[in-house]
């Protein structure tokens, strides 16, 4: 079922979206090299928690192997939900992926970055680049009356005409009171087909781009997945509202790349 939010939600979800901005602000400056994924998530933790929110991630999933951490960490070809760890230490021409989620007040705010860890190659740079540039293409159709699949297409469509894969077996969501809410929102599709949207809808759109195939593989771990082909992937993520006078990003941080 999907939920429309009233105004009033959607400011509460937009403090949520603030605070959620500020964290990432804050992380990004712990972005450099020799500094280990468990120490930058040990940072967000305190953040969060000593604001009055809740970090969304920590102890979600199946009790039998819940999530242990407050962010998702992914280095590299990991595309999404990287666990982090003392040993993964930080070096120069990495690219760290971090998707933090948070709940403020009973709010969701969801949003990921791709960072640089030193000097990258050009060929880093310009994957998370283009994956931002994916997110915006998408934005230009976050409308009322337009379809999910216009906005997995403007994704797709961008992401393919540099020859990178789009990953499908993983989407974007809902946000609201809960970190999944429907709709599935698919980085891929056919314009003018699937689910129309509408005032008051609230969604994270989330292009997850690989530099080679778009094909992935689940670890052992039971969470964090990479490329198949080992290539480089890159993640940008935005939780925004359906509104009558067009898209508002709830969570909206500056970027480095």
């Amino acid at each position: 079922m999907i939920a429309l939010r009233s105004s009033h939600e959607i400011e509460l979800l937009a403090e949520s979206g603030r605070l959620a901005e500020d964290c990432m602000q804050m992380l990004m400056g712990l972005v450099e090299e020799g500094i280990s994924t468990w120490e930058i998530d040990r940072e967000a933790e305190h953040y969060i928690r000593s604001h009055g929110a809740v970090p969304s991630c920590k102890g979600y999933g199946d009790p039998s192997n819940p999530f242990p951490a407050t962010l998702c960490t992914s280095l590299n070809d990991e595309i999404v939900h990287g666990i982090p760890s003392k040993k993964r230490i930080l070096k120069a021409g990495d690219i760290l992926k971090i998707d933090l989620v948070l709940s403020y007040h009973g709010y969701v705010a969801d949003m990921a970055r791709t960072l640089p860890v030193g000097d990258i190659s050009e060929e880093k740079r310009l994957l998370a680049e283009r994956t931002r540039e994916c997110f915006q293409k998408a934005l230009e159709v976050m409308v009322p009356g337009k379809r999910l699949g216009d906005i997995g297409y403007a994704v797709q469509s961008h992401a393919e005409s540099f020859g990178y894969g789009v990953v499908r077996e993983l989407t974007g969501h809902g946000v609201g009171t809960d970190l999944h809410e429907d709709p599935e929102v698919p980085n891929y599709g056919i314009a003018g087909r699937g689910l129309r949207l509408r005032e008051g809808m609230v969604i994270a759109v989330e292009p997850m781009i690989n530099m080679g195939d778009r094909r992935v593989t689940f670890s052992p771990d039971g969470w964090t997945v990479k490329t198949r082909d080992g290539a480089p992937s890159a993640h940008y993520e935005n939780t925004v509202a359906i509104t009558a006078d067009g898209p508002r990003i709830l969570t909206r941080s500056g970027d480095r790349l």
